[in-house]
């Protein structure tokens, strides 16, 4: 992949790929719609093959109900039937389960007899004011109260004015967990703040965004060569020996994956605020080709889940949520900072997921592979997230200006 040469034409403008992106966005829709339904409340996790993982008193994490609400919003405004039923189940189980009625905030999970892990997370919290404001685009009679009262939240709980940026978790009655603050909460915050202000016009939203991008990349990323690191001091110094054994939620070491889902937002981030930040695109252009060079695998294809500080692989698996990412980013890159390297690294992820990432068996995204593009379930059970995936089927067939939501809502007719 070379950045040198003429500018090729865009997969994305060519009606033969937009029309393979639609029909991978419906099978993903077909896959979870029905299936990930628990009528006592909330979502499954599924298996590989797409049954529930188990039936009897499933915990339910309140990021995969939130994403299940915001997925389904988009699918609502796309005018698929049956996506806004969806949509109600998930804010009411926000609402009724995952909001603790008694100290404010929401729990991080839940099962049919109340909390089951009853800490106060930022991740979780940044999810739940996404899950609002896209219920809010298409009008959900719960999302005014959900986004005020996520707001005052996040407000009055987790941020750090002095920082620009989020605490990480609390117990069930605010006494704050201390000693990190991690930058994987905040991206997703940016994500939710730049969906709020969308959807309310609030200019507050969108300066914290702003706020939380300049001390994540424009200082902290910027001073590493633009690897974004994952795990910070309650002063926000980098802590290169953090180790946390759920490596899910926070690795060891560097995520590419992480550079790549900041490329997008960053240049989302740049459009919404009228193009005044001039380091976003130059940015967002750096982490992409960072993560091109370091963290994709040149034998194989993929990119590795992590990589330590020396920039070498080190849990080699490839997951599906940093392809996605990149399909993505390269999107919005094409569109902003547009190069042949670009394109044509669009196009060879995309090539990638195909061959490698897509079950053609029993529906959905292989979630994780071997080093060698093989299936696999080490970190992930099933397939218990549309997200990541949805997303980056139909962030292409879109202008790189804003929140699915809000492009969706504005050019959705032209498809």
């Amino acid at each position: 992949m070379n950045a040198a040469g003429p500018l090729p034409s865009l997969w994305a403008d060519r009606p033969y790929h937009r029309h393979w992106l639609l029909a991978q966005a419906e099978g993903l829709m077909d896959f979870f719609q029905y299936r990930a339904i628990n009528p006592k409340g909330g979502f499954y996790d599924l298996d590989p093959q797409g049954a529930p993982l188990t039936t009897h008193n499933p915990v339910r994490g309140i990021h995969a109900s939130a994403r299940m609400v915001h997925c389904f919003a988009i699918a609502h405004l796309l005018g698929r039937p049956g996506a806004a039923d969806v949509v109600d189940h998930g804010m009411r189980y926000l609402w009724e389960k995952h909001r603790d009625q008694t100290h404010g905030g929401y729990f991080w999970q839940a099962n049919d007899d109340g909390a089951a892990d009853a800490s106060k997370q930022g991740y979780g919290h940044a999810f739940v004011l996404l899950a609002a404001s896209s219920a809010k685009v298409i009008g959900h009679p719960l999302a005014d109260s959900m986004l005020a009262d996520i707001t005052e939240v996040i407000e009055t709980k987790f941020w750090e004015e002095r920082h620009g940026a989020i605490a990480e978790e609390f117990s069930q009655d605010w006494q704050p967990v201390p000693g990190y603050r991690g930058q994987n909460s905040n991206m997703h915050l940016t994500e939710s703040l730049m969906a709020a202000f969308e959807a309310t016009g609030e200019r507050p939203y969108l300066a914290k965004a702003e706020s939380i991008a300049d001390l994540l990349i424009n200082r902290r990323a910027r001073e590493e060569g633009f690897r974004v690191a994952e795990h910070f001091s309650e002063e926000w110094v980098v802590d290169r020996d953090y180790y946390h054994p759920n490596e899910m939620f926070r690795p060891a070491g560097t995520t590419p994956g992480h550079w790549l889902e900041w490329a997008r937002l960053l240049l989302q981030l740049y459009a919404l605020g009228g193009k005044r930040h001039a380091w976003m695109p130059e940015a967002a252009a750096a982490l992409f080709e960072r993560s091109m060079t370091l963290g994709w695998d040149k034998e194989k294809g993929g990119f590795f889940y992590t990589l330590d500080w020396q920039d070498r692989p080190d849990k080699r698996s490839k997951l599906w949520w940093p392809m996605s990412e990149a399909a993505g980013a390269a999107h919005f890159l094409n569109q902003h900072v547009p190069s042949a390297f670009h394109e044509e690294s669009y196009r060879t992820i995309w090539s990638t997921i195909a061959a490698h990432f897509l079950d053609r068996q029993n529906g959905g995204w292989f979630e994780e592979t071997t080093e060698d593009l093989v299936p696999a379930n080490t970190l992930f059970p099933g397939k218990g997230d549309i997200y990541h995936a949805l997303q980056a089927c139909l962030i292409p067939l879109f202008p790189a200006t804003g929140s699915l939501t809000k492009v969706v809502q504005e050019h959705g007719a032209a498809l």
